[in-house]
């Protein structure tokens, strides 16, 4: 019997970590954009809560169909009544008691499509919130690609910086060489040491903005407390080619918070004729069957009937309602125009971004090129014995920052094409 129990406890105790959950990212995993951006779909909170928001639609939906069907109540009671018993001889009172039960149906016949047009209008609110996840979604996509290339970016630029410390070291090995052979002055060594310290701290930043755009990928995911792992290199130009006009269609037709703005109008003009119900009678059936009496057995009684309501004045009420659902249309059709007008003016940048992006791109692959041409011969110059450190210092320097401008360019490119793509409403 010990045995046995030892058994279970142990189970208990596996049972738990057996069934616990994968971890969604694993140390030293190599994780791809699109792994990325479906982490975050599936972890990040603005996404749960817009799904809920879709449920509580949904559930409204069912609500306004309630109306279709019978309500049914079942009450009963009891009561202690006193009276003045004028009968009596000494003129008492005397209590009684009163005891009731019943079931109450009542059922809406006809209320002149006031209960389908309730449904309609939650139906066109329950599609507008699904477009509103949808547009969630595509911001939090936006925002992945966004931290993913900054990471990439950061990381080449921390790689620009390593190497330019490589390279400050050789040339202070080289100008600590020509000193000891009395070839250069103990300047040239006193300024490489300056320059190779400043190339350390330049390092340090670049390191220290490696970790912050992890941080921002990692939040970015929904992930603040992911394990160190490694991303796929996808910052190389790959060309992105769509001309304005096919990008501004494609921006009309799949724009989630366009859609969402369109369902919302077509719900308020539901509620202009939803309004106007409020004119019309309705016709209302009721049955009941119950108990009554002061005694046991009690009384028993049933009834059957129907009732038609017409509204002849509510105090102008319904005329106000149907004026507020008037006025609340035409706001939505202001913030439709408002939003189409954001859309082509989104597109319209994105567009121009990506273009000039693209430009820089082959300035910045000329301007690499150049700079490594220019520090070959200042490295050629300085070791023939004609050339000064400056030069040296100066063209290290600007190889540095043509290859930095370089990965800004490839980033900035990377970036205009997915700020496209969330301009378009594709993923």
């Amino acid at each position: 019997m010990k045995k046995l129990m030892s058994l279970f406890f142990i189970l208990f105790l596996t049972i738990p970590s057996a069934a616990k959950a994968e971890e969604p990212v694993r140390k030293g995993e190599t994780l791809d954009l699109k792994r990325c951006i479906a982490i975050a779909l599936q972890r990040q909170p603005n996404i749960l809560a817009a799904q809920n928001t879709v449920k509580v639609n949904e559930s409204r939906i069912g609500q306004a169909k309630a109306n279709y069907f019978p309500h049914v109540n079942l009450s009963a009671g009891y009561s202690r009544n006193y009276t003045d018993a004028s009968a009596s001889a000494y003129g008492s009172k005397s209590p009684y008691n009163n005891y009731s039960s019943s079931v109450t149906l009542s059922q809406n016949i006809y209320d002149f499509e006031k209960t389908s047009t309730q449904v309609k209008i939650q139906s066109l609110n329950r599609d507008s919130s699904r477009q509103d996840l949808a547009n969630v979604s595509s911001k939090i996509v936006f925002n992945v690609k966004q931290s993913y290339f900054a990471l990439l970016s950061a990381m080449k630029n921390r790689d620009v910086a390593e190497e330019t410390v490589r390279q400050f070291q050789q040339h202070l090995d080289r100008a600590k060489g020509f000193f000891e052979v009395g070839v250069k002055p103990k300047f040239d060594v006193t300024k490489a040491e300056v320059d190779l310290s400043n190339a350390r701290i330049n390092l340090l930043s670049a390191e220290n903005n490696v970790r912050i755009a992890r941080v921002n990928l990692n939040n970015a995911m929904g992930l603040p407390e992911a394990p160190d792992y490694k991303i796929e290199d996808s910052l190389a130009f790959q060309p992105y080619e769509i001309n304005f006009e096919e990008a501004l269609k494609k921006a009309y037709e799949n724009r989630p918070d366009l859609k969402s703005v369109v369902l919302r109008k077509e719900s308020l003009e539901k509620s202009i004729d939803l309004a106007k119900k409020g004119y019309y009678p309705y016709l209302t059936g009721s049955a009941n069957y119950g108990y009554d009496g002061q005694d046991f057995p009690l009384d028993r009684g049933w009834m059957v009937g129907a009732t038609l309501n017409f509204p002849i004045f509510d105090g102008l009420s319904t005329k106000y309602q149907v004026d507020e659902a008037r006025a609340n249309l035409e706001v939505q059709k202001a913030n439709e125009e408002s939003l189409r007008q954001s859309i082509h003016l989104d597109v319209q940048q994105a567009w121009l971004n990506l273009q000039v992006a693209r430009d820089k791109i082959s300035a910045a692959e000329l301007a690499v090129r150049q700079a490594a041409e220019n520090l070959d011969l200042a490295n050629g110059r300085y070791a023939a014995g004609v050339g000064s450190p400056i030069e040296v210092t100066d063209a290290l320097v600007a190889q540095s920052n043509a290859r930095t401008a370089y990965v800004a360019a490839l980033y900035d490119y990377k970036l205009a094409g997915a700020s496209m793509e969330k301009a378009m409403g594709v993923q």
